[in-house]
């Protein structure tokens, strides 16, 4: 019996097998989802929405009942994995183990840590998705979000507060498969795991404002954070608490970045399920998309609508999911708890409900997932799931930031030489 719990504890419950692999990268190989009623084209108003409350999360379930938006139902698309991904998993299977406490992962090389279906005796079964999510290929070794829109909206008059353009860039250092040099970055001397490097370029009274966040190997290692301001002309290290404040004015934090931008060990995960959901994941080039920017290689943008132009109109794939819950260690932390919707093919958190100190539902974060081969044709081939819109809507304050992404593989545009402090200081 203590042999058994000790192996629970560590995170040893089930190991994978290749038909666990299988069903993990490619969920759709035997048919596809089904629910009553349900087809590509289905329009899913306030006229029908109880018809399919069992395929829809309950915070957008409640915005299309109330009249706010519709959504449009589109044919589920396999988002396959780039094959060294894949691969890497295959040839590390069973090699890893969750460490003693959270944040601890012992083994890990590449690929996905724990390809095996979740199992919900498991206690630790969330925290094994997590580590899926943390180490998951949804923006390659490097992607720079180039431009990268954002707008504040008033949710019940629609006028839109304040734009920003920002540049967008993230790199990893460590467990590298697809753009060289792999697996690693050398030398690493603070043996960081992946950096995000953010640059505002208008408007004027916040250009060049810079965000850096560097994240360690060692998830138990708190991350180092900078922010550069223009006006100000310094970098200042941000203190853990203002990772959870509204960043620049908007309606997100940087804890809310990609659906969770933290550590694994700042959390507690429960797994909560596997379900049939509509999620935001598309085609981008089959949209219709906004004319309101204009790139130079005639690239268009996810448009918005919906109540207050809050709502990517984006068509909905129905696709296998886990429910994963997460609430802060610390206590004084703002939230009380999140529900992220993880996409099982991909384990991108595309979907999460944000609740307040009280329970109280606060936020509902919308991250808009393309195929990459409907997309850029740098993007083509790729087997990367790429971010493409989102929402983040304050349900409380009826406010929200909306963004629109051009997403691009380019390791050229990511040179490891911006994510360090001194560049912020030369002000690039």
């Amino acid at each position: 019996m203590i042999v058994a719990a000790l192996a629970c504890a560590a995170g040893t419950l089930h190991a994978a097998s290749e038909a666990d692999i299988e069903k993990s990268f490619f969920p759709y190989k035997n048919g596809l989802p089904t629910a009553a009623g349900l087809a590509a084209g289905t329009v899913i108003s306030k006229a029908n929405v109880a018809n399919f409350a069992a395929v829809l999360d309950p915070a957008l379930q409640r915005h299309i009942q109330e009249g706010a938006v519709e959504i449009t139902v589109g044919a589920t698309t396999s988002f396959d994995i780039n094959k060294s991904y894949v691969d890497a998993t295959r040839e590390n299977v069973g090699k890893v183990k969750l460490g003693a406490k959270p944040g601890e992962l012992v083994g890990y090389v590449a690929g996905r840590p724990f390809p095996e279906e979740p199992d919900a005796k498991d206690p630790r079964a969330g925290e094994k998705l997590a580590w899926n999510f943390r180490y998951g290929m949804n923006w390659g070794d490097s992607l720079a979000i180039s431009p990268f829109y954002w707008k504040y909206r008033n949710m019940e008059s629609g006028k839109v507060e304040r734009n920003i353009l920002f540049n967008f860039h993230f790199i990893k250092y460590t467990h590298r498969l697809n753009q060289a040099p792999t697996p690693e970055i050398s030398p690493n001397p603070s043996k960081l795991y992946r950096a995000t490097y953010v640059n505002v370029q208008e408007p004027q009274d916040v250009k060049n404002t810079q965000l850096l966040i560097q994240r360690y190997e060692d998830d138990l290692k708190q991350d180092d954070a900078y922010l550069y301001l223009g006006f100000q002309r310094r970098v200042r290290r941000l203190s853990t608490g203002q990772t959870t404040d509204a960043f620049l004015g908007s309606d997100i934090m940087i804890e809310d970045f990609e659906g969770y931008n933290g550590r694994i060990s700042d959390m507690n995960w429960k797994y909560k399920g596997t379900v049939n959901m509509l999620m935001p994941f598309y085609n981008h080039n089959d949209m219709k998309l906004s004319d309101e920017y204009r790139e130079p290689d005639g690239y268009k943008y996810v448009a918005f609508g919906g109540q207050g132009g809050c709502f990517p109109n984006i068509t909905w794939q129905l696709r296998k999911v886990h429910v994963v819950e997460s609430s802060p260690v610390d206590p004084n932390h703002p939230v009380s708890k999140r529900v992220h919707y993880m996409d099982a093919q991909t384990s991108a958190m595309s979907q999460t409900l944000v609740y307040d100190r009280k329970g109280d539902l606060w936020k509902i974060f919308m991250l808009g997932m393309t195929h990459p081969d409907s997309h850029l044709a740098k993007n083509k081939g790729s087997g990367i799931v790429l971010f493409d819109a989102f929402s983040m809507i304050d349900v409380q304050a009826k406010h929200c930031t909306t963004g629109q992404f051009k997403g691009q593989l380019d390791a050229q545009m990511v040179p490891v030489n911006l994510f360090n402090v001194q560049n912020m200081r030369g002000g690039s």
